[in-house]
């Protein structure tokens, strides 16, 4: 039997694990922000603070790793309880690997500014895909700390509207690359940029559909954004 003593340290354990997520979450959105804005200045102390505070990011993963396997091993949650933390964990990992291509846009940036790169004005061919990712990721982080799932079809639509953008980019700096074979490298670099904001859409959506698995019980990893619709307006 689960004596009020362990249901309320449970309860609390549960508490800290989301807390944790929802600081690594606001971290991670200031990651990319400042990431975007260093792709715009080239500024050498914004890219070493993101150098520097993603160790901050590595450290809350493991940290909510930690806590998600204690409540896990010695709480033995019900299942709803249980879907919430496999979906927090799983969070933890979309939101490292936001981290982590925040951080490679941060040294693209580096390089296309260090190089003096022509190709620097090209970068507003981005802009588009700045914006819809930072929506996205904003909007996935909020899902999760509501535990909204009707969050969660909207950034599947918005992540096809980052692909197009994506398909697009690349269409454009491909036309670059025959006219200047000599901007191939920073081209490149611009490129790798616009791959890491798509990818970065890729976890913003996951992130939603981690919201609605903790919600709902669903797994819509798979799901079309017709399946997911009908699921959500059952």
């Amino acid at each position: 039997m689960t004596t009020d003593h362990t249901s309320k340290d449970f309860d609390q354990a549960l508490e800290r694990a989301r807390q944790l997520v929802e600081q690594m979450g606001a971290r991670v959105e200031r990651q990319l922000t400042d990431a975007l804005e260093a792709l715009h200045s080239g500024s050498p102390s914004l890219i070493a603070q993101i150098l520097r505070h993603e160790a901050e990011v590595n450290g809350l993963e493991r940290a909510i790793d930690e806590y998600g396997e204690q409540i896990i091993a010695r709480r033995h949650p019900a299942a709803r309880d249980l879907r919430l933390v496999m979906a927090l964990l799983g969070a933890t990992t979309d939101l490292e690997r936001v981290g982590d291509e925040a951080k490679k846009i941060a040294l693209y940036a580096r390089s296309l500014h260090a190089s003096g790169s022509t190709l620097l004005p090209r970068v507003h061919e981005l802009r588009p895909m700045m914006a819809l990712v930072r929506e996205m990721l904003r909007q996935a982080v909020q899902a999760l700390e509501r535990l909204d799932p009707q969050a969660a079809a909207p950034l599947v639509r918005r992540d096809f509207e980052v692909n197009r953008s994506f398909c697009d980019v690349l269409a454009q700096l491909a036309r670059f690359m025959v006219e200047d074979p000599r901007a191939i490298s920073a081209c490149l670099d611009v490129l790798f940029v616009a791959k890491s904001l798509e990818r970065i859409g890729d976890h913003a959506k996951n992130i939603g559909e981690h919201a609605v698995y903790a919600a709902m019980g669903a797994d819509v990893r798979h799901a079309t954004v017709h399946e997911l619709e009908r699921l959500l307006h059952r």
